[in-house]
C-alpha cells in the first residue's frame, strides 16, 4: 500500500473540514444557531453560549469528499465504504434532528431518548444485516487473534457496537476540542491497522481511517480552546457512526474498546454516577459526570483534561495496534 497516497486522503479530508468550518462559522452566527449550555453543569460553560453549533456537517463532508476520492487514489471496495459513509450519514443525521430541534425550542433538549434509540437500532440493524450478508458472522478477538464465528449473536453484537459508540462519542464531546482530537487519534490507529496490520491489507478500514483522521483535525483548527464552533451532536454521533463502521468493514470490532477506552470510560462515569444518585437518594461518586467534568471541577483547565485524555487515548491506541499486530 502507498503510504502516500493514504496520507493524501488525510490532507483532503483536512482541507475540506477545515474550509467547511471557516464558511460555516459566520453563516452560523448569522442564523443564530447558537449553542444552549445546561444551567447545572460546569459554571466555566455558561460563557460558550451562543458560540456556533451544528460544526460536524464540516466533519461529514470531509470525511465524505475524502473517502469518495479514495475510489480512484487507494483502490475500489465501493460497497463497503458506500456503508461506511451510510452508517456515518444515519447517526449524523439522528445528531442533526437532536441539534436542530434544541436551537428551534431555544433549549438544551432536542429528541427524546427513545426516539433516539428507536433510530439507533433501525440504523445499526441496516450495518448489521449488510455485514452479515455481505461477510458473514466471524469476529477477530485482539490479542489471542483469532476469529470467532458470533453466528446468531453476530447482528444484536453489531448494533450494540453501533449504538455504544455513537452515544459514547457524543458523551465524550464537552470540552473544547476533545471529541475532535481523541477521535483523530483514534481514526489514526485505524488507518495503520488497516495499512500495516492486516493480512493483505484492509484498504476501505486504511482509507476511511485517514479521511476521519483529517476530517477531525481540520475541524479541531477551529474546536480547539477557546473554541469558535461546536460539533453537536451532529458531529459527535456521525463520528461514532463512522469509526465504529469502519472497525466493523475491517473485521477489528473489537478494537473500538480498547483504542475507543476513553470512550467507555465517559460512558461507564454517567452509568455509575445515575445508579449511585438513585440508589443512594441523592448521593455522588463523581463531582459531575461525565467524567471530563470531574476532572475540570477538581481544579483542572479544560486544556489541561483535553491533553492528559488525548495521551491516555495514544497510550490506549498503541496497545490497540500491537493487540493485532
Amino acid at each position: 500500500m502507498s503510504i502516500y497516497r493514504y496520507a493524501l486522503l488525510a490532507v483532503i479530508g483536512f482541507a475540506v473540514s477545515m474550509l467547511v468550518t471557516a464558511v460555516m462559522i459566520p453563516f452560523l452566527k448569522k442564523k443564530q444557531f447558537g449553542q444552549f449550555i445546561r444551567e447545572d453543569g460546569p459554571q466555566a460553560h455558561l460563557s460558550k453560549a451562543g458560540t456556533p453549533t451544528m460544526g460536524g456537517v464540516a466533519i461529514v463532508a470531509g470525511v465524505t469528499v475524502s473517502l469518495l476520492l479514495s475510489l480512484l487514489i487507494t483502490g475500489g471496495a465501493f460497497l463497503d465504504k458506500l456503508a461506511i459513509l451510510l452508517s456515518m450519514y444515519a447517526f449524523g443525521f439522528i445528531g442533526f434532528i437532536d441539534d436542530f430541534n434544541k436551537i428551534a425550542k431555544r433549549q438544551n433538549e432536542g429528541l427524546t431518548p427513545k426516539q433516539k434509540l428507536a433510530l439507533q437500532l433501525l440504523f445499526g440493524l441496516a450495518l448489521a444485516v449488510f455485514m452479515m450478508v455481505r461477510e458473514g458472522t466471524s469476529v477477530f478477538i485482539p490479542f489471542f487473534k483469532v476469529n470467532v464465528d458470533f453466528g446468531i449473536f453476530y447482528i444484536p453484537f453489531i448494533v450494540f457496537v453501533e449504538i455504544a459508540m455513537a452515544n459514547s462519542v457524543n458523551l465524550t464531546d464537552g470540552l473544547d476540542g476533545l471529541a475532535s482530537s481523541t477521535s483523530a487519534i483514534v481514526a489514526a490507529a485505524f488507518a495503520v491497522v488497516g495499512m500495516f496490520i492486516i493480512n493483505g491489507g484492509s484498504e476501505p478500514m486504511a482509507a476511511a481511517g485517514q479521511a476521519i483522521m483529517g476530517a477531525t483535525l481540520g475541524f479541531f483548527m477551529y474546536n480547539h480552546y477557546p473554541a469558535r464552533i461546536f460539533m453537536g451532536d451532529t458531529g459527535s454521533m456521525a463520528l461514532g457512526g463512522v469509526l465504529s463502521a469502519t472497525a466493523i468493514v475491517g473485521h477489528m470490532e473489537w478494537l473500538l474498546p480498547i483504542a475507543g477506552l476513553l470512550y467507555v470510560c465517559e460512558a461507564l462515569s454517567v452509568i455509575i454516577q445515575v445508579t449511585y444518585f438513585k440508589k443512594t437518594g441523592g448521593k455522588r461518586i463523581f463531582r459531575m459526570a461525565p467524567i471530563h467534568h470531574h476532572f475540570e471541577l477538581g481544579g483542572w483547565h479544560e486544556t489541561k483534561v483535553v491533553k492528559v485524555f488525548c495521551l491516555f487515548t495514544l497510550i490506549c491506541c498503541i496497545i490497540a495496534v500491537l493487540s493485532v499486530a
